[in-house]
């Protein structure tokens, strides 16, 4: 074998592990979990304290995103969203991916009690144990309801990074909280809508399953005006100022509007832009708290 042929098969080994931690979700959670950083301090937060809450946080969700895919392998390979991620495909056994697991998520709880503080370090585990466990094996076979009740894992990021500054979980944290698990039913449903078929085959309970397309549409639109109402609460209690509340007036109008045409008219076309948009609207919004903070 030729060391370019030896170079290529190593990289190609790690893009499936990579692919195992779904780089593209744990960037929106790091992403929001920095917005929390930022926030917790008065001016900038200690770089090096941000480097090492970013890493810690960053491993422990991708080793939370790998025992997901374990549990649900095969599920996954049913779904046309899912089969062709490596456990699917055989590309790595399950044991690889639990030792992989395992030392990804133990080196970033390692780094968050030594390098950050041991609250963040507790914190992220729960967060670990919320997504991999409560939500993955237990809510997501079982309830429809499982995106809200397992939307509380997804919505911690904020407060692991106030914590990592801060040391404390204060209440302009839980309402960065509050903002993502209100967040997350609107946002996944979307996609639910127009994979149901596929959840319906795999056996999962998702909510289009269960109550149908338009009850599920309904749903999306009371859920998105409650986040509506929400994301203006940082304003009313002087967390944030004018800025920051003319984006949340501007994106929650265009959240809202895409909502109700697709309980209107829908079309998989219509949800599937839904979906997308919810993913802008949440980095817009955090965008807009994080410039606010250093004009407010």
């Amino acid at each position: 074998m030729t060391a370019l042929a030896l170079t290529y098969g190593r990289l190609r080994r790690l893009r499936q592990f990579l692919a195992l931690t779904k780089p593209r979700v744990v960037s929106l959670i790091v992403f929001t979990a920095v917005i929390g950083m930022v926030l917790a301090a008065p001016g900038l937060p200690p770089l090096d304290v941000v480097v090492f809450a970013t890493l810690g946080i960053a491993l422990v969700a991708g080793a939370a995103a790998a025992i997901n895919c374990l549990v649900e392998q095969k599920i996954d390979a049913l779904m046309a969203r899912t089969r062709n991620r490596p456990l699917p495909r055989g590309e790595i056994s399950p044991l690889q991916t639990l030792v992989f697991a395992g030392a990804v998520g133990i080196a970033g709880l390692g780094i968050l009690y030594t390098a950050v503080n041991p609250l963040t370090m507790w914190l992220t585990l729960a967060t670990f144990v919320g997504y991999a466990i409560v939500y993955t094996v237990l809510l997501k076979p079982a309830t429809p309801q499982n995106i809200v009740i397992g939307g509380a894992s997804g919505a911690m990021p904020p407060i692991l990074g106030w914590a990592a500054i801060a040391n404390d979980v204060p209440p302009e944290a839980l309402l960065l909280f509050l903002i993502i698990f209100v967040w997350t039913p609107p946002h996944f449903w979307s996609l639910a809508l127009y994979r149901a078929k596929e959840y319906a085959k795999a056996g999962l309970p998702m909510l289009p399953v269960t109550h149908g397309p338009e009850y599920t549409r309904l749903m999306i639109v009371l859920y998105t005006a409650a986040l509506f109402a929400v994301t203006l609460l940082p304003y009313a209690i002087r967390m944030s100022g004018v800025l920051y509340l003319a984006a949340a007036v501007v994106l929650g109008a265009a959240f809202l509007a895409h909502a109700v045409r697709l309980y209107r008219r829908y079309s998989d076309a219509l949800a599937r832009r839904t979906f997308r948009f919810s993913i802008l609207y949440l980095a817009l919004l955090f965008s807009a708290l994080l410039l606010d903070h250093f004009w407010h």
